[in-house]
C-alpha cells in the first residue's frame, strides 16, 4: 500500500487515460460486431441479443453516433435483405434506444429517403418491404420530431396527449391527421409482409418467413398506442365541432379499424408470434363518436412482450456477456488446471505429502460463489414475481383510471346539457322581460305622439320650405356622386389592374346615396304625415279657437323642432362634404397607383427583351450541341463500321462461318434500321434542336451494318466461289457506301441531300445472296414436323393435368394413412409439387401462345407446316425441350409418390426438381431463338420461367425441410471406450471417409461419361436433319459439340436450338 501512495500522480493519469481508450476500443469492437451480426444479408431474423447490444451502447454515449458511423458504411444498395434488417436495427433504435438517438437520426433523413426510393424502383420482393418500411421510418422521424412531447416509443400518458394537442381545434384536427397518416403507413407494411407469405405454420416457422415477420412485433407495439391516441383526438374532435364536418374523419377511422383488427387476428393465429408477444383483441365494432358516453366503453389496447425464461444459445466466444466482476477467469483457469494436477498427483504423489492452503482456500471460495449464484438466482426469481405482479396491478390501475375518466366525462357532458338548459330558460325570461319593456315604451310613445300632434299649427309653411331646400341640396349632392362616377368609369378603362379599388368606391357612393334618398324619403313621408296632421288641425282649430294660448305654447315647441330640423341638415352636409374630400383622396391615389403600374410595365417590358435574347442565344447553343453530338456519334459509327471491314482482311477472321439464316436475318434488320435513320433524318432536318430520333437510328444502323458486313464475310467462308466472291465484294461496297453517306450527314453543306438509297441497295443485295444460300430440299418432312409440335405440347399439357391428378390422389390418401409431423410433412411437400405443376402449366400455355405469334410473324404465304420444314432445328428443339418437360413432370410424380409411401429418397424429388427447372430452360431457350425482342408473350414467357424456377426452388426447400423433421440424428455415446478402442474407431471411420471419397468420385466420373452419352444421343437427329437439308456433317463438327466431362455446364444447353452450320466449300467442288 505504501508503494501505491508514492506513485506519481502523472502516472496515474496516464493509467486512467490508457484503460479509457482501451474501454472506448473495446466498446467500438463490441459495437460493430453486434452491427455485423444484426445486419447482414442472410435471410435470418435480427437475434435479439445484438439488437439489445446495440440500443445498450446509445444508452451508453447518448445517442446514436457509434451506430450511424458504422451504417454508414454498410452496401445497403446491394442487397434488398440486408436494408430490410437495418430498418428492423434502427426501427428497434429509435424505440428503446437512448432520447438522443431521435436528433441523430434526423440527421440522415436523407439516407433513408434514398434507400427507398433505390429498392422502390427495383422489382424485388424485399425491394418493396424496403421501400414501405423506411418511409415509415421518414414519417415516424418527422412525426417525433414535430411533436417532441411524445417519446418515439409512442408510450404518452392521456395527459400528455392532452398538453400535445393543445386548446386549439385546429391543432387537434391537424395532430388527429398526423396520426390518421402515422397509422396508415403501419398498417401498409404489414399488410404487404402478410400479402407475401403463406400464412401456414410452415412458413411462419422458417427463417425466410420469420425475416419479414420479425419487425411486425414493432408494428403490433405503434399500432396499438396510435389506436388509443386516433380514438382520444376523434371524442375530443366531435365534442367542439359538428358531426358533419367529421364524416371523412370517422370513415377513415372506419377503414384503419378494420384493416388493424384483421391484422391483429392473422398475427394472433401465428405460430412466431405467440412465444414472442402477447397481441390484444379489439372490439367487435369501432367506437360510436356520435354518442359521447362511448369514451367509457374504450379500453386501452395493452401489448405485452413476455420474459425470456431460457438463456439465449452462444453461438461463438464474442457473445460472451462481459461481467462486472472479473471472477469467471479464475475460476475457469482453475477448473481447467484442475485435472492437469489430478494427473501430476496420481504419478508424482501430491508435494509435501498433502494439500496446499491454497486450495482449501480456493474451494471455500468455489461453495460461497455457488451459494451467491443460488441466491442470486432467488433473488431474481422473486423481483420478476414482483414485477409480474406490479404489472398485473398497474393493469387493473389504469382500467379503473379509465373507468374513473370515463365517469368524470359523462359528469362533464350531463353539466354541459344542464347548463345549455339554463342558458335557453335565461334567455327566454329576458326576451319576455324586454317585449314587455317595450310594450310600455310603445304606448308612452304613442301617448306622447299624440300630445305632440296636437299642438302642431303652422308648421306646415317652414317644413315645405325647408324640403324644397333639402331637394336642391340633394341634386347637387347627385351631380357632385355623378362627376365621381365619370371619373371612376375613365380610371377603370386607363387602368384595368385597380378596376376591383373603383368599384369599392363607386359601391361605397351608391350606399351614401341611397341612405341620402332613405333619409329623404322618411322626412318626405314624415313630412306627409305632419302635413295631414295639421290638416286635421286645422279642422279641429276651426271647430275650436278657445285653446288659441295652448297653440302658442305649442309653437314655441315647433320652432325647437325647426332648429333641430336645421342642425340635422348642417350634419347631412358635413357628411357630403367628408365624401367629397375622401373622393378626392382616393382619386389621387388611383393616379399614384397608375403611375407606378406604367413603370412596372416599363421594367417588365425591358426584362422581357432581356429574356428574349437569351432565350435566342441558348437556341443557338442547343442548336450548335445538337449538332457536335450528331457528329460525334457518326464518328463513332465510322470507326465501327471501318472495323467491321478490317476483320474482312483478317487472317483469323477466315476461320470464323455463319449461316445464311443469320445473315438474312442480320440484313432485314439492317433494312429496318435503314428506314429508321431516313425517318430521324426527316424529323432533325424539321426540327435541328432535337436530334435524338437520329442519334438512336444511327447508332443501331452502325451496329446492324457492321454485323451484317462481318457475318457476310463468314457465310462466304462456307460459300461456293462465285457467291462468296460476290457477297464479300458487296460486303465492302456496303462499307463503303455506309461511310460515304455518314461522311455526307457530318457536314453542314451536305447533310440536306444525304441519301441512304445506295446503302439499301447493296444491304439488299446481300439479302438475296443470303437467300440464294439458303439449303433446299427441306419438304421430306413437313407434314411429320407440323403435326409433331402440336402432338407433343398437347402431349405435355396432358402429362402435367395426369399428374396434377395424381398429386391430388396422393395428398388424400396421405390424410387418410398418416397423421402428425408426417402428414404436416407430407402435405407441405405435395402442395410444393402441385404449386410447380400449375407454374410448368402455365409456362407451357405461353410457350404455345409465342410459337403461334412466332409462326405466324414469319410464315408470310407460307403455311404453318412449310414454316416448321423450313425451320426444322428450331422445330426439332421445341419438340426435344416439350419432351423433357413432360418427362420430367412424370418422374417427380413417381419420385413424390415414393416418398410420401416411405420407399423413395428425398434426394429423388430435388433431382427431379433440378431437372424440371433445365427442362423448362430449355424450352424457353428454343422459344426465344426465334421470337421477337420485343414481344409482349416473349416477357409473358420469361416470368412464367422465373415463376417455376421459384417454385422448384420451393419444393426442393419443402423436401429439405421434411427430411430434417423426420431424421434422428443418434447421440455418439464414448463412455465405455477406452484410448485403444477410441484410436481404433478413429482409423476405421477414415477408412470408411476415404472409401465414400472414392465412391463419389467414381459417381462423378459415371455422371460426366452420362451426360456426354446423353448429348450425343441428342445430336443424332443433327445428322438426320442435315441429310434432309442436303447437307453432310463432319466428325470435326460433332467432336466440337461434345463438351468435356469436366464442364458439365455446358450440357444444359440445348443442341437442337443453335443456329445451322454450312459444310465448307470443298463439298460443293
Amino acid at each position: 500500500m505504501n508503494s501505491i501512495r508514492q506513485v506519481p500522480s502523472r502516472v496515474k493519469t496516464r493509467r486512467i487515460e490508457t484503460n479509457l481508450g482501451a474501454e472506448r476500443e473495446h466498446f467500438d469492437k463490441q459495437q460493430l460486431s453486434s452491427i455485423s451480426k444484426a445486419i447482414n444479408s442472410t435471410e435470418t431474423p435480427v437475434k435479439e441479443k445484438h439488437a439489445r447490444r446495440i440500443i445498450l451502447g446509445t444508452h451508453r454515449e447518448k445517442g446514436a453516433y457509434t451506430f450511424w458511423s458504422y451504417a454508414l458504411g454498410l452496401p445497403l444498395a446491394s442487397s434488398s435483405i440486408l436494408s430490410w434488417k437495418f430498418c428492423h436495427v434502427l426501427h428497434k433504435v429509435l424505440r428503446d434506444g437512448h432520447h438522443n438517438s431521435l436528433q441523430d437520426c434526423m440527421r440522415h433523413h436523407s439516407t433513408l429517403v434514398e434507400v427507398g426510393a433505390l429498392w422502390g424502383n427495383l422489382h424485388d420482393r424485399y425491394g418493396q418491404l424496403v421501400a414501405l418500411y423506411s418511409k415509415l421510418l421518414c414519417t415516424k422521424l418527422e412525426f417525433h420530431m414535430k411533436h417532441s412531447e411524445i417519446r418515439p416509443n409512442l408510450e404518452a400518458t392521456d395527459e400528455v396527449l392532452e398538453r400535445t394537442a393543445g386548446t386549439d381545434i385546429n391543432n387537434v384536427f391537424q395532430l388527429t391527421v398526423e396520426v390518421f397518416d402515422y397509422m396508415d403507413t403501419e398498417l401498409r407494411l404489414a399488410e404487404t409482409v402478410l400479402r407475401q407469405l403463406n400464412t401456414s405454420i410452415a412458413i411462419s416457422t422458417l427463417t425466410s418467413g420469420q425475416c419479414r415477420l420479425a419487425p411486425l412485433i414493432q408494428v403490433v407495439q405503434d399500432c396499438s398506442h396510435l389506436y388509443h391516441f386516433t380514438v382520444k383526438l376523434l371524442f375530443k374532435l366531435h365534442a367542439c365541432l359538428p358531426a358533419d364536418t367529421l364524416q371523412g374523419h370517422r370513415d377513415r377511422f372506419h377503414d384503419q379499424f378494420h384493416s388493424l383488427k384483421s391484422f391483429f387476428n392473422k398475427a394472433r393465429d401465428m405460430l412466431y408470434f405467440k412465444r414472442l408477444i402477447q397481441i390484444p383483441k379489439l372490439p367487435d365494432s369501432p367506437p360510436n363518436f356520435l354518442h359521447a358516453a362511448s369514451l367509457a366503453k374504450h379500453v386501452k389496447p395493452v401489448v405485452v412482450i413476455p420474459d425470456e425464461d431460457e438463456p439465449e444459445q452462444q453461438d461463438d466466444d464474442d457473445d460472451d456477456p462481459e461481467p462486472l466482476i472479473e471472477v469467471s477467469d479464475a475460476s475457469s483457469s482453475s477448473v481447467q488446471a484442475q485435472p492437469q494436477f489430478d494427473i501430476f498427483d496420481q504419478t508424482f504423489g501430491p508435494p509435501n505429502g498433502g494439500f496446499d492452503d491454497r486450495d482449501l482456500q480456493i474451494d471455500s471460495l468455489k461453495r460461497e460463489l455457488e451459494m451467491l449464484r443460488a441466491e442470486l438466482e432467488k433473488i431474481k426469481a422473486e423481483a420478476q414475481r414482483y414485477i409480474t405482479q406490479l404489472k398485473s396491478q398497474i393493469n387493473s390501475l389504469e382500467a379503473e383510471l379509465e373507468e374513473q375518466r370515463a365517469q368524470k366525462q359523462r359528469a362533464l357532458v350531463e353539466n354541459e346539457q344542464l347548463r345549455m338548459e339554463l342558458e335557453a330558460t335565461r334567455r327566454r325570461n329576458a326576451e319576455h322581460e324586454s317585449l314587455m319593456s317595450t310594450y310600455s315604451e310603445a304606448e308612452k310613445r304613442s301617448q306622447a305622439t299624440e300630445q305632440r300632434y296636437n299642438k302642431l299649427k303652422e308648421k306646415h309653411t317652414e317644413l315645405v320650405a325647408s324640403h324644397a331646400e333639402l331637394l336642391r341640396k340633394s341634386a347637387d349632392t347627385v351631380k357632385m356622386l355623378s362627376a365621381t362616377q365619370q371619373t371612376q368609369e375613365e380610371v377603370e378603362r386607363t387602368k384595368q389592374q385597380l378596376s376591383f379599388e373603383v368599384d369599392r368606391i363607386k359601391q361605397e357612393a351608391d350606399m351614401k346615396l341611397e341612405e341620402q334618398k332613405f333619409e329623404m324619403e322618411r322626412l318626405r313621408r314624415e313630412l306627409e304625415e305632419k302635413l295631414a296632421e295639421v290638416t286635421r288641425i286645422k279642422s279641429t282649430l276651426q271647430s275650436s279657437e278657445k285653446t288659441s294660448e295652448e297653440m302658442n305654447s305649442s309653437m314655441t315647441a315647433l320652432q325647437a323642432e325647426k332648429e333641430r330640423l336645421m342642425r340635422s341638415v348642417s350634419e347631412k352636409e358635413a357628411e357630403l362634404s367628408s365624401l367629397r374630400q375622401a373622393a378626392q383622396v382616393q382619386q389621387s391615389s388611383l393616379q399614384q397607383e397608375r403611375e407606378k403600374s406604367s413603370r412596372e410595365l416599363g421594367e417588365l417590358q425591358g426584362k422581357l427583351k432581356e429574356k428574349s435574347s437569351q432565350e435566342e442565344q441558348l437556341k443557338q447553343k442547343l442548336l450548335a450541341e445538337q449538332f457536335a453530338l450528331l457528329q460525334g456519334t457518326i464518328t463513332e459509327a465510322e470507326t465501327i463500321i471501318q472495323d467491321a471491314v478490317a476483320k474482312l482482311d483478317d487472317p483469323l477472321h477466315i476461320r470464323c462461318t455463319s449461316s445464311p439464316d443469320y445473315l438474312v436475318s442480320r440484313a432485314e434488320a439492317t433494312l429496318s434500321s435503314i428506314d429508321k435513320v431516313k425517318k430521324g433524318h426527316a424529323d432533325f432536318l424539321g426540327n435541328m434542336g432535337d436530334a435524338g430520333g437520329l442519334l438512336r437510328a444511327l447508332t443501331q444502323f452502325s451496329h446492324l451494318a457492321a454485323d451484317t458486313i462481318i457475318n457476310g464475310s463468314a457465310t462466304a467462308h462456307m460459300a461456293p466461289t462465285d457467291h462468296a466472291d460476290r457477297l464479300t465484294e458487296n460486303c465492302r461496297d456496303c462499307a463503303t457506301e455506309s461511310l460515304n453517306f455518314l461522311k455526307d450527314l457530318k457536314a453542314k453543306a451536305t447533310l440536306q441531300r444525304a441519301d441512304p438509297a445506295a446503302v439499301r441497295l447493296i444491304v439488299q443485295k446481300i439479302l438475296y445472296l443470303g437467300q440464294e444460300l439458303r439449303p433446299k430440299g427441306m419438304d421430306v418432312r413437313q407434314e411429320e414436323l407440323g403435326d409433331l409440335v402440336d402432338k407433343e405440347m398437347a402431349s405435355t399439357s396432358a402429362a402435367i393435368e395426369e399428374a396434377v391428378r395424381r398429386i391430388d390422389e396422393m395428398m388424400n390418401q396421405a390424410r387418410k394413412d398418416t397423421s402428425g409431423i408426417k402428414l404436416e410433412v407430407n402435405e407441405r411437400i405435395l402442395n410444393s409439387c402441385t404449386d410447380l405443376m400449375k407454374a410448368i402449366r402455365m409456362l407451357v400455355l405461353a410457350s404455345t401462345d409465342l410459337q403461334k405469334e412466332i409462326v405466324e410473324s414469319g410464315r408470310g404465304a407460307a403455311t404453318i407446316k412449310e414454316f416448321y420444314a423450313r425451320n426444322s432445328r428450331w422445330t426439332e428443339g421445341l419438340i426435344s425441350a416439350s419432351k423433357a418437360v413432360g418427362w420430367g413432370a412424370t418422374q417427380m410424380v413417381e419420385s413424390a409418390d415414393k416418398v410420401v409411401l416411405h420407399t423413395g429418397k428425398y434426394e429423388e424429388l430435388i433431382v427431379c426438381s433440378h431437372e424440371i427447372a433445365a427442362s423448362t430452360a430449355q424450352l424457353v431457350a428454343a422459344s426465344k431463338v426465334k421470337a421477337d425482342r420485343n414481344s409482349k408473350k416473349l416477357t409473358v414467357l420469361q416470368q412464367a420461367s422465373r415463376h417455376v424456377n421459384e417454385m422448384a426452388a420451393n419444393v426442393v426447400a419443402s423436401t429439405k425441410t421434411g427430411q430434417e423433421h423426420l431424421e434422428d440424428k443418434d447421440t455418439m455415446d464414448f463412455s465405455g471406450l477406452s484410448l485403444i478402442k477410441l484410436k481404433k474407431e478413429e482409423m476405421e471411420s477414415q477408412v470408411k471417409v476415404l472409401e465414400l471419397e472414392n465412391q463419389l468420385e467414381n459417381e462423378r466420373l459415371r455422371l460426366g461419361e452420362l451426360r456426354k452419352k446423353h448429348y450425343d444421343l441428342a445430336g443424332v437427329p443433327l445428322e438426320q436433319i442435315s441429310e434432309g437439308n442436303g447437307l453432310s456433317s463432319s466428325p470435326a463438327h460433332s467432336a466440337t459439340l461434345s463438351p468435356k466431362p469436366t464442364k458439365p455446364a455446358i450440357m444444359r444447353k440445348p443442341a437442337l436450338a443453335q443456329k445451322p452450320n454450312i459444310p465448307p466449300k470443298t463439298t460443293f467442288k
